[in-house]
């Protein structure tokens, strides 16, 4: 994606085309879908201190402004990457941490700051968003696999309370993918890529200008055989946007993606078979219930689509900027689980409505005096639930209709106490509601008995539930520049997270062998759901950093520390079987996330991304202090290139993490560290083609991506997701 050679043609476009109440700028024009709160349109580029800034220095300049963890990546940053996924477009920036689980685009647990840590697969604790509108769904769960990194720009990505002037309120935090439009990339290009494990990809997008407006359309496909067993997948995605200048003050963008992914869910493994053959599958125990999951017999497998239609509309009236944007989604959803848990069917429709105001009566400064935004979102869901007969959808057992509203109003400061101190004051007022009717209506539910291929039936318990959230986070951020390039910050803030539907809604006393509700172990009678009155997980958290350049290096550091109550865990016994989601009394985590950027050269440069975690349990009844499972103490991310040219480059990428992690909340099995080094390069043949290469894990590490999450596990536990092996890519990209 080439820049604009025209920077007053880029500034005029970030009036026609903002999204919120922004127009973050992205590297090659401007970020009409940016969620940057507080953004200033401008006719003209930003002048700062005589030197016209780039469209991406202005939008780091704004993320930056904000007192506490924000970072942005650029299209830049996945140059010579093959099969990008959210792994690679996230991972390497600090605080976000990226557990994959299968390889390729599926579910890998992405956690900021500890937010959703424990749900398999991950569906809750962030704000997802693709331009500015939510993947999530009205009940704040989301389904990762459907962003898609390969389509975007630039991804902002927000930590913790920073999150909260786009509507958020979660622990954790947001990201926003940014897709290019014909004003940013003008022209056509197109993509082909291939490589080990079966991977194909392309891509192609055209983008154009007439008039007052600018169109794009972007497609994608990409499809692996992956290095397990059962490890097939397949993403095709589709996405568009035009926008207008409808008069001198007012402008509009329409949008529109489609997105189809599936996936096999190739499970985990025990330990000693993972580091004897990473790339099979378990088949689960011989009998009883031990662990571990039959992939073989259950084909455990998800397919999913969904549909975004969406309106961003400004309005720039002097030093007064409002914004409306309308969004809606269709998303339907089939989650083949084990036996244990069934076949999870989901259509769902979601419509959000966001409304913005800024007051910035000085453009030249990154954040507006005055900022508010309200954001409210709908929906509802029909979930059905059916036995997995073996890799086969079976008798019904459960039918619900769920409605969700969220709704998160926000207000904030940006006040100049000194020339060199800004005082940022907020509040955000969210409520909540979760309802479930349950439309099943029999009296007795259908149970399998897989290994003696028997069934019977189990009391239905009604699992109609209304329940209703309120919470206020207030937030007080200060940013002190002491001299040029350098900003010391600290923050105070509160958190409020509901539950969503997957934790109020879970089928439970299923056996790797057995369908939910026929669990021999369970004392009384047997039901297939549990319905926890769960409360909203609140905290408090502090935080303090640093920004800054000295000479050839930039820096960015963090600390935090959370007081966390009633933080909601989603556990599961030793057999891998959900137990539901509970609240945990007292919690903390507390972190450090650093990154760093250094010129060692003209032509060599080095880029680290740090992340600590310690998340434990507070004077647990049963747990004590012991660590929270699932969250890797320390993970270093390193790259180093060399620019042997100015059209041939390579890059060697470490990641690293030097300490055991907690399989279980009893702290009584681990996962190994584990490093390993990657290379890749690219070279540009002519000035519209260039190649690429990359070889992934060149030393054939075997290890484990990730774990499942379990409350006490035993030695033999099927809990690990081995990693790829060796793999090598290529791809070529020609831009018209």
């Amino acid at each position: 994606m080439k820049p604009s050679a025209n920077p007053a043609r880029a500034g005029l476009f970030a009036m026609a085309t903002s999204g919120l109440i922004s127009a973050g700028l992205m590297s090659g024009g401007a970020m009409a879908q940016s969620a940057t709160p507080g953004s200033v349109i401008l006719l003209d580029p930003v002048t700062v201190e005589g030197v016209k800034e780039s469209p991406e220095d202005a939008a780091r300049r704004r993320l930056d402004a904000i007192p506490g963890g924000t970072s942005l990546v650029t299209s830049d940053d996945l140059e010579g990457k093959a099969n990008v996924t959210i792994g690679d477009a996230l991972s390497a920036s600090p605080g976000v941490v990226v557990q994959n689980f299968f390889g390729g685009n599926d579910q890998p647990r992405i956690q900021i700051r500890g937010s959703g840590l424990q749900q398999n697969p991950v569906q809750r604790g962030i704000l997802a968003l693709q331009d500015g509108l939510p993947i999530n769904q009205a009940d704040g769960s989301y389904i990762v696999g459907l962003a898609n990194p390969r389509q975007a720009g630039e991804i902002e990505i927000y930590r913790g309370y920073t999150s909260n002037r786009l509507g958020a309120t979660v622990l954790g935090g947001a990201f926003n993918f940014i897709s290019p439009t014909g004003s940013s990339a003008p022209g056509v290009s197109a993509l082909l890529e291939g490589g080990s494990f079966g991977q194909f990809g392309a891509a192609a997008q055209a983008g154009m200008q007439f008039g007052n407006g600018d169109a794009m359309v972007q497609v994608s496909r990409s499809q692996r055989d992956g290095f397990r067993d059962y490890n097939d997948s397949g993403r095709t995605g589709f996405d568009a946007n035009v926008g207008a200048q409808l008069s001198d003050v007012v402008s509009t963008r329409l949008l529109l993606g489609y997105t189809d992914l599936d996936f096999d869910v190739a499970g985990p493994l025990p330990k000693s078979r993972l580091k004897i053959s990473p790339e099979s599958v378990y088949t689960g125990p011989a009998s009883g219930f031990g662990p571990g999951p039959n992939v073989v017999r259950d084909k455990p497998h998800r397919e999913a689509t969904q549909l975004r239609l969406g309106n961003r509309t400004t309005a720039t009236i002097g030093s007064h900027i409002f914004d409306a944007a309308v969004g809606y989604t269709r998303t339907e959803d089939e989650f083949r689980y084990p036996i244990s848990s069934g076949v999870q069917a989901t259509d769902s429709n979601d419509y959000t409505i966001v409304a913005r105001y800024a007051y910035a009566p000085d453009v030249g400064q990154p954040l507006p005096l005055f900022e508010g935004n309200l954001r409210y979102a709908t929906g509802t869901a029909d979930r059905d639930f059916y036995i997995n007969r073996n890799g086969r959808k079976g008798e019904l057992f459960g039918k619900n209709e769920l409605n969700s509203s969220t709704l998160s109003v926000n207000a904030g400061l940006n006040l100049p106490a000194t020339e060199t101190v800004v005082i940022s004051p907020a509040l955000t007022i969210s409520h909540a509601t979760r309802d479930s009717d349950d439309l099943f209506g029999n009296g007795a539910r259908p149970v399998y008995n897989a290994q003696a291929n028997t069934s019977a039936t189990t009391l239905a318990q009604d699992t109609s539930y209304s329940r209703d959230y309120t919470g206020f986070s207030p937030s007080l951020g200060l940013s002190w520049r002491p001299a040029e390039n350098q900003m010391v910050f600290g923050a105070v803030s509160r958190s409020f997270e509901p539950p969503t539907h997957d934790d109020l809604l879970a089928t439970q006393n299923g056996t790797p062998n057995t369908s939910a509700g026929l669990n021999p172990n369970t004392v009384g009678p047997d039901r297939a759901f549990a319905t926890p009155d769960l409360d909203a997980q609140t905290a408090t958290t502090v935080e303090a950093g640093w920004r800054g350049k000295l000479g050839v290096v930039s820096l960015d550091a963090l600390t935090y520390y959370s007081w966390i109550k009633d933080e909601i865990l989603s556990l599961r016994d030793s057999s891998g079987a959900a137990l539901g989601a509970m609240n945990a009394d007292e919690t903390r985590h507390f972190g450090i996330e650093f990154g760093g950027l250094v010129q060692l050269l003209d032509h060599v440069g080095l880029r680290l991304a740090y992340t600590f975690q310690d998340f434990r349990f507070h004077d647990d009844p049963v747990r004590g202090d012991n660590r929270l499972a699932g969250a890797p103490r320390h993970l270093i991310k390193a790259a180093l290139r060399y620019d042997v040219t100015g059209k041939f480059w390579v890059q060697t990428d470490l990641t690293w993490s030097p300490t055991r992690t907690p399989v279980d909340n009893m702290n009584t099995l681990y996962a190994d560290p584990y490093a390993t080094v990657d290379l890749r390069s690219a070279y540009d043949l002519t000035d519209t083609v260039s190649v690429f290469g990359e070889a992934r894990n060149i030393f054939d590490k075997t290890y484990a991506s990730s774990t499942l999450v379990v409350d006490q596990a035993q030695n033999n536990q099927a809990a690990f997701l081995p990693a790829d092996g060796r793999a090598f890519y290529a791809g070529i990209r020609a831009r018209f």
